[in-house]
Formats: C-alpha cells, sequence, structure tokens
C-alpha cells in the first residue's frame, strides 16, 4: 500500500513538473499571456457577487422597512462598482484577446525557431519527422501548448468562484436556529444535518473528480487509436489540395484512390461509438449526482430559512452562491484534471523540443582574407581520413576519404548515385560531423571554427533544391531585404535576364500561385537559373552544385556546368554529378564508388586506364555524351 501511494505521488511530482514545464516555456513565447489569464478571471469576480452580496443587502433592508436613502445608497454603490469594474475587465479583455488570438501562431513559430536551430541529423531522421508532425496535429485540435493557455483561465475562473463562493456560505452551516425546535426541525439545526450534507458533497466531489478523470482518460485512449491515422490523412488532404499535382492526378486518375486511402484513415466507427456510448452513461449518472445534491442543498437552506435562522436576503443569497459553487467546482476540477491529462501531448512537445545538439559550436572565426582574389590562396581543405555513418544506419556511407584541395581550384565530384557525393559536401559544409576523421580548414578541424560563420562560406545549390513562393527578389537574396541591383545582375549572369525582361512587376514578381493569383509558374530549367543566381548573389568564397541539373539532359547540363565554371571566376567551386561528361572540363576530378575515392586527376588521365571506374562510367554514359 505504501508504495503504491509513494507511486502515485512520484507520478504526480513528475506531472507537475512537466506541467509547470510547460507554463513556464508559454511565459518565454508571450510575457502577457499567463498573467492576463490569471488577472483577468479574478478582475472579472468583483462585479457579479458584490452584486448578489448587494442585492442581498437590498432585499433584507426592504423587507425590513429600512429608509430609502439607505436603499439608494446601495443602489448607487452595486451601478458604480458594476460600471468601473466594466470598464476594467474591457480594457483587460482587449489586451488579453490581443495576445490570446496569435498565441497559436507565436507557439508555432517558436517550433520553427527551434526548428532552424536543429540539429542537421535530427532533421533527416523520419522520426523527428513524425514527432513533428504528432505536435501539430494535437494543436489543431487543440491540444499541447495551446491547450495549456486556456486551460490555465479556465481554471483560475473557477477555482476562485468556488473559493469566493464558499466563503459566502461559510456562515450558512453555522448559523444557529434560534428557539427550541422537536422534530425535523430539531434535526436541521444539529450538527448532524451539517455532517450528512457535508458527506453528500464530498461524495459528489469524489465521483465527480472520478467522473472527470475518467471521462478525460478514456478520450485520451480511444483517440489514441486513430492519432496517427489523422496525422496520415493531413498527407492526403495536402495531396489532393496541391494543385501543383493536378495534372498528374487527372491523367492517372488517381483521385479515386486517394480520396479512398483520405477516407479510411479519418473514419474510425468503433471508438467513435465507445465515445457515444460513454459520454451518455457518464451525463446520466453525473445528472443523478448532482440533482441530489441541489435538493440536499436547497431543503437545508429553505429549512433554516423557515426556522429564522437567517433573512429573505441571506436565502437568496445563499441559494445564488451554492449554485455557482456547485457549478464551478465541477468545472475546476475539470480543468485541473484536463492540465495534467493534457501531459500526454506535452511528452511529444518537450521529446521534439530536447532532441540534443550535441554538435560542437567552435569559437574560432574563419579568416576571411584568405578567400579574397587578391590574397595568397594559400589554404587548404583537407578530408584526412574520413569515414562516415548516418545516425542508425549499419553501413558506412563514407569510407576512410583522403582528400586535400587549394582555395580558389575548381574541383569536379562524380560517381554512381548512391557512391557517396551528397554525403561528402554534407560534411565538407558541417551539416554532420565524421563518424571517424578529421575535416581541416587551413590545417584547424573545421569543429573549431564558430559554427555559423564557417556556414557563411558555402553557396549551395542541392539536387533538390527550393524556390519558395515569395517574390522573384526575396528567392534571389534569401530574405526581404536586399540590393536590387546585385539581384538583377546575378540573375543575368545565370542566364535569367531574357525571362526577367517579360516579367511586368521584375523582381516583385511573386513565384507560383500558392499566396498570389498572379504568381507566375516557371520551369525546372528557369527554377535552376534562380537557384544559380541566389548562389551567386551570396557570393561566398565557396560555390558547390550538387547535381541541381539532375533533371536536364546531358547536353544542356553540360551548358550549365561549363558556363558556371565561367561565372565562379576565382571562387572555389566544386560540381558533384553521376553523369561525367558535364565534369570533363574540369581539371581535377575525384571519383566516388562505395563511399570511397577510387580515382583522381583529370578527364584524359582518367580515362586512359582502361580498368578504372571513371573509364567504366565513361563508355556506360557514352550514348549520351555524342552531342556534349
Amino acid at each position: 500500500m505504501k508504495e503504491k501511494i509513494r507511486k502515485k505521488l512520484e507520478a504526480f511530482r513528475e506531472d507537475l513538473a512537466l506541467v509547470m514545464r510547460g507554463y513556464k516555456l508559454l511565459h518565454t513565447i508571450d510575457l502577457w499571456l499567463l498573467p492576463l489569464y490569471v488577472i483577468l478571471p479574478l478582475v472579472e469576480l468583483i462585479a457579479p457577487y458584490t452584486t448578489i452580496w448587494i442585492s442581498a443587502k437590498l432585499i433584507s433592508l426592504i423587507a425590513a422597512g429600512a429608509a430609502a436613502s439607505e436603499l439608494l445608497f446601495y443602489a448607487a454603490l452595486v451601478v458604480g462598482i458594476n460600471f468601473v469594474m466594466a470598464v476594467v475587465t474591457r480594457r483587460l479583455s482587449m489586451l488579453e484577446d490581443r495576445h490570446g488570438d496569435d498565441i497559436y501562431e507565436k507557439i508555432e513559430l517558436y517550433y520553427q525557431s527551434v526548428n532552424m536551430e536543429m540539429k542537421y541529423a535530427h532533421l533527416e531522421n523520419p522520426e523527428t519527422h513524425i514527432l513533428r508532425d504528432k505536435i501539430q496535429y494535437a494543436a489543431q485540435n487543440s491540444n499541447g501548448l495551446f491547450k495549456l493557455s486556456y486551460l490555465l483561465r479556465w481554471f483560475v475562473r473557477a477555482f476562485s468562484n468556488v473559493i469566493v463562493s464558499a466563503s459566502m456560505t461559510f456562515s450558512l452551516f453555522f448559523t444557529r436556529v434560534e428557539g427550541h425546535h422537536t422534530g425535523l426541525a430539531a434535526f436541521i439545526g444539529s450538527p448532524w444535518a451539517i455532517l450528512i450534507l457535508a458527506a453528500v458533497t464530498v461524495f459528489y466531489i469524489i465521483m465527480e473528480r472520478r467522473s472527470i478523470l475518467e471521462g478525460q482518460v478514456f478520450w485520451t485512449e480511444q483517440t489514441a487509436h486513430f492519432a496517427e491515422d489523422n496525422r496520415i490523412a493531413n498527407h492526403y488532404m495536402d495531396m489532393m489540395n496541391d494543385y501543383q499535382s493536378a495534372a498528374e492526378i487527372r491523367i492517372f486518375n488517381q483521385g479515386p484512390l486517394i480520396e479512398r486511402s483520405w477516407i479510411g484513415t479519418i473514419v474510425h466507427p468503433k471508438h467513435v461509438l465507445a465515445l457515444i456510448q460513454f459520454n451518455i452513461s457518464h451525463e446520466r449518472w453525473n445528472r443523478v449526482r448532482l440533482t441530489l445534491l441541489h435538493i440536499s442543498l436547497y431543503l437545508f437552506i429553505a429549512a433554516k430559512a423557515y426556522m429564522g435562522a437567517f433573512s429573505i436576503g441571506s436565502l437568496v443569497l445563499y441559494t445564488t452562491v451554492m449554485t455557482n459553487f456547485i457549478t464551478y467546482f465541477g468545472q475546476s476540477v475539470q480543468s485541473f484534471a484536463m492540465i495534467f491529462l493534457n501531459n500526454v501531448y506535452m511528452r511529444d512537445v518537450f521529446a521534439y523540443l530536447d532532441l540534443p545538439n550535441d554538435m560542437y559550436q567552435g569559437t574560432l572565426k574563419v579568416e576571411k582574407r584568405a578567400f579574397c582574389e587578391d590574397g595568397d590562396n594559400d589554404y587548404e581543405i583537407e578530408f584526412r581520413d574520413v569515414s562516415f555513418r548516418y545516425p542508425g544506419a549499419e553501413t558506412y556511407a563514407l569510407r576512410h576519404v583522403n582528400l586535400k584541395f587549394r582555395i580558389g581550384e575548381k574541383m569536379a565530384v562524380v560517381g554512381e548515385n548512391g557512391s557517396g557525393k551528397t554525403t561528402f559536401i554534407k560534411l565538407l559544409c558541417r551539416l554532420y560531423d565524421p563518424t571517424e576523421g578529421k575535416i581541416l580548414l587551413n590545417g584547424i578541424d573545421i569543429s573549431r571554427y564558430d559554427y555559423a560563420d564557417y556556414m557563411s562560406i558555402f553557396s549551395v545549390v542541392f539536387q533538390d533544391f527550393r524556390l519558395f513562393s515569395f517574390s522573384l527578389g526575396q528567392n534571389v537574396a534569401a530574405g526581404d531585404i536586399y540590393d536590387a541591383d546585385k539581384a538583377i545582375e546575378c540573375l543575368e549572369r545565370a542566364g535569367f535576364g531574357a525571362r526577367l525582361a517579360e516579367m511586368e512587376a521584375g523582381l516583385e514578381t511573386c513565384l507560383y500561385k500558392n499566396f498570389d493569383a498572379e504568381g507566375v509558374e516557371i520551369s525546372g530549367g528557369e527554377a535552376q537559373k534562380i537557384a544559380l543566381a541566389r548562389a551567386l548573389y551570396k557570393d561566398a568564397p565557396f560555390i558547390i552544385l550538387d547535381e541541381p541539373t539532375a533533371a536536364l539532359d546531358p547536353v544542356a547540363e553540360f551548358e550549365v556546368y561549363s558556363n558556371f565554371n565561367t561565372l565562379a571566376g576565382s571562387k572555389t567551386a566544386i560540381y558533384i554529378s553521376h553523369r561525367l561528361s558535364s565534369c570533363r572540363f574540369c581539371e581535377d576530378i575525384a571519383v566516388f564508388d562505395n563511399g570511397t575515392i577510387v580515382m583522381r586527376g583529370s578527364h584524359e588521365e582518367l580515362i586512359r586506364d582502361e580498368n578504372g571506374k571513371y573509364h567504366e562510367l565513361w563508355h556506360a554514359q557514352a550514348q549520351y555524351y555524342e552531342k556534349a
């Protein structure tokens, strides 16, 4: 028994710590929201309970034949108090509305800021996406952090009403009935009546708390059965609403498949029926208990009033306030229980927020002078026996990679899909740290450099680059404030000048139609040119192209790479492609195979080795190169 109690207390302390952490986080997101959710309900109590007390006083004075001046004083007092509190409440409500209306967006913005600072390995982990989707789905159904916010206001309002109403009815139970009474009247005036009434009230409190807890637990258990399905249903909904997929859906008649899949994930008749039956059963017994409590209290109050224990004004006061007590007690128990049951969702929230970022954040500044065109260019990048295995993977993506290249050089990285080319770039840009070995910049481990400062020296166009539904200028500059002349220059250098001249709004032209009906749909080739312009605009000393033209034909890709070699100028440029013809103009080509560098040299040097991987790949792809 003691062990059971100890475990319950320990579980309560853990839940309480989680709740307090949640409110602390909410206070960080919005400093004023929680104070307003506490202050406003307390202020809202003043007017109604003052009105109840003064109304009861007026009734008693009228029954006692009080003077008109005294009645007018109390009438004016209640009007004045109500007027002042109405003004104060209105002002506080406006502040509360201002902070409460956008708390959902503020919470989402906070999640996004955490997402931006999160370790890149977590972002590529499917479990992280599932966890984030669960949090978002919970928020859409008013659970998680959002639920904590409004439950606080509900609990403070209900609990403060319980305290005030209980204090105003305290005298009811201890007001003595004067005179000698027998029978039922004697019983009503005895301590036994108070004890029995207290027992009925306690029984109602216990059963109400138990009912609420059972209801919330049952609801949580039932909804857990289809929470994951509903998360998947949102993805099907996104498919149906994605206008860019509309043509493919129509051509292949995929609509019925998507609709059936969507319906299959949102219909849960078994669990819905269980919830309905549970609610009906509990509601019936809740009403029975509540009715018994009301009857007991009203009989007790009426009997005492009939025996002259208090005036008719007090009768009105007690009946009104006791009704409030019963109503708000149930609400306070329910809101308190829901705050703790909400921990089911808060555990997901903090599991997401607590994902560790154990990547070492260095302090050294990258010496930008080393990358200036007029500099001595004697700095170098070195991969020293680098091996890497993705988190949770059993096999290595890279194995014993040794490589040096000097600042200002142009290097091509080639190999079949899955040979480790993109992983090599992710390590170079420090999206991941090596599992084994070191990467050095000018002889210093790159982990010792300030992370943001080190990242600033790279401009990358990834294979799956993304443009967004912002203006053309914002896409090029990756920001809302930009140098228009520079953006135009970069677009022209990237070969987008002719298309830009056709756009009436110029750099203010919105890409795509997600947010703007006048938005412009662009082709894959045009998108690729904008992505190149974005890489140029950043003006970083390292420019990396990670197969961004994989969707283009070999000739078009060769033209992009050979032209970009000129655009890169004296910057360090790394070109990645599984098509060898695209990068044969480079004097330095590194050939990847099964996660390691198997050959390195110029095209002419590599092609001469008839037993080498480069020769094998070249002749396997030769049919594409005739026009290159």
